[in-house]
C-alpha cells in the first residue's frame, strides 16, 4: 500500500461513515424508542438490599439500548461494498493474509458477537427479571452468556490458525517470536488456538465491563481505532484499514449522541461485539503485547472486576466500593464525565505508548 494514495483514501472513508451514522443515528434512536428497546429500571426484587450500582444508575432508566446494532449493520455493508472497490481509487489491494480468508475472520467476528450480545439484550429488556443477591438479575445467566463467548472464541481462534496459519507471539523491546505450535511425539499441539480464544473473550468481556459510564467505552474505542489505522497502514494490511476507517467514522458518529447525558447506549451487541473485533485486529497484527497496551483501559477495567471476585471469594470482602475500576470512582462521588475526560486520557497516552513500541 502506497501512504499517498491511501491517506486521503482514508481519510475520505472515516468522513463517508460518519456522515452516513451522523444520517440514520437519529432515526434510529425514534425506532428504538417505539419498539421499547430501552434500559429497564432495575430494582431491589427479592434480594437483601438494593444494588449500590442500581442505585448509581437507575437515573439512566429509559435511555434506547441498541446503538451497536446499528453499527455493526452500517459498518458491515459498507465494508462488503466497498471493499471490492477500493482498487478503483487507485490503491493496491494487500492483505497479510489470504484476502478470502481475513474477511470471513472480520464478518464473522462483527456478526456472532453482535447476535450473542443482542440476544441477551433482548433477553434482559423484554424477558422476566430473577431475583439475585443484590436486586433483580436481568438477561442470559452468566453460565450461558459465558458458554456461547468461549465457543465463539474457540471457533474464531480456530478459523485464525486453519485459514490465516497464525501461531506464533510476538514481544516487543525483546524482539522475541514465540511458536506457540508444540511439537511433542510427532504430534503438533496448537496452543494458539486457546490462547487466541482466551484475548478474544477476555477483551469481549473487558469492553463490556467498561460500556458502563456515558461514553466511556466508546470514546476510548476510538482512541484505539485512531492508533490502529497508522499500525495497519504499517503494516500493509489494506482490509484491516478500510474496516477501522469505517468504523471509525462510525463510531466517532454514535459518540456524539453517547457522551453524558448519553441519548443512546450500545447495548451488549455493540459491547461484545467490539470488544471480540478488537483483540481480533490485535491477533491478525501479530503484537498482542500491544493491543493490551493500546487498549490497557479495558485491561484495567477487567482487573478490577477480578480483583473485586476474588476479594468476595477468598477474602470474603469488597476490594473496591463497587466494580469495575470507573464505578468505584463513581461511588466515591467523583462526577461521572471528570471519570470519562480523564479515562480518555490515560487511553492517549497508552495508545502513544503503544505506536512508539511498534516503532523502535
Amino acid at each position: 500500500m502506497d501512504n499517498i494514495n491511501v491517506l486521503p483514501l482514508a481519510l475520505g472513508l472515516v468522513i463517508f461513515s460518519f456522515l452516513i451514522t451522523s444520517a440514520l443515528i437519529v432515526p434510529f434512536i425514534n425506532l428504538l424508542y417505539r419498539i421499547k428497546l430501552v434500559r429497564k429500571k432495575e430494582g431491589a426484587g427479592k434480594g437483601k438490599e438494593v444494588s449500590l450500582f442500581d442505585k448509581l444508575h437507575d437515573i439512566k432508566a429509559g435511555t434506547p439500548v441498541g446503538g451497536g446494532i446499528l453499527l455493526i449493520l452500517i459498518v458491515s455493508l459498507l465494508f462488503a461494498v466497498l471493499m471490492p472497490m477500493v482498487s478503483r481509487f487507485g490503491v493496491f489491494v494487500h492483505s497479510s493474509f489470504n484476502l478470502r480468508s481475513e474477511l470471513i475472520i472480520i464478518f464473522f467476528t462483527l456478526i456472532s458477537f453482535g447476535l450473542l450480545g443482542f440476544l441477551d439484550d433482548v433477553v434482559k429488556i423484554f424477558g422476566k427479571p430473577k431475583a439475585g443477591l443484590y436486586g433483580s438479575v436481568y438477561g442470559l445467566t452468566k453460565v450461558q452468556k459465558f458458554t456461547m463467548q468461549w465457543v465463539l472464541g474457540f471457533a474464531i481462534a480456530a478459523l485464525m490458525y486453519k485459514l490465516l496459519g497464525t501461531h506464533t507471539l510476538h514481544i516487543p523491546l525483546l524482539e522475541v517470536t514465540i511458536d506457540l505450535d508444540i511439537h511433542f511425539l510427532g504430534i503438533i499441539l496448537p496452543l494458539y488456538i486457546p490462547f487466541a480464544a482466551f484475548v478474544i473473550v477476555f477483551f469481549a468481556n473487558a469492553f463490556n465491563f467498561t460500556d458502563g459510564l456515558d461514553g466511556l467505552a466508546s470514546g476510548l474505542l476510538m482512541i484505539y481505532l485512531f492508533a490502529y489505522i497508522m499500525i495497519a497502514v504499517e503494516h500493509l494490511d489494506t482490509p484491516l484499514f478500510i474496516f477501522i476507517s469505517l468504523w471509525l467514522g462510525s463510531i466517532v458518529a454514535f459518540l456524539y449522541f453517547n457522551v453524558w447525558p448519553a441519548r443512546i447506549f450500545l447495548g451488549d451487541a455493540g459491547a461484545l461485539s467490539f470488544g471480540a473485533m478488537i483483540a481480533v485486529i490485535g491477533l491478525m497484527i501479530g503484537n498482542v503485547a500491544t493491543l493490551f497496551i493500546i487498549g490497557g483501559m479495558f485491561v484495567l477495567e477487567a482487573a478490577s472486576s477480578i480483583i473485586q471476585i476474588l476479594g468476595r471469594k477468598f477474602l470474603k470482602r469488597r476490594i473496591f466500593p463497587l466494580a469495575p475500576i470507573h464505578h468505584a470512582f463513581l461511588a466515591n462521588g467523583w462526577e461521572e464525565p471528570k471519570i470519562v475526560m480523564r479515562a480518555w486520557l490515560a487511553g492517549v497516552m497508552l495508545a502513544v505508548f503503544g505506536l512508539w513500541l511498534t516503532t523502535i
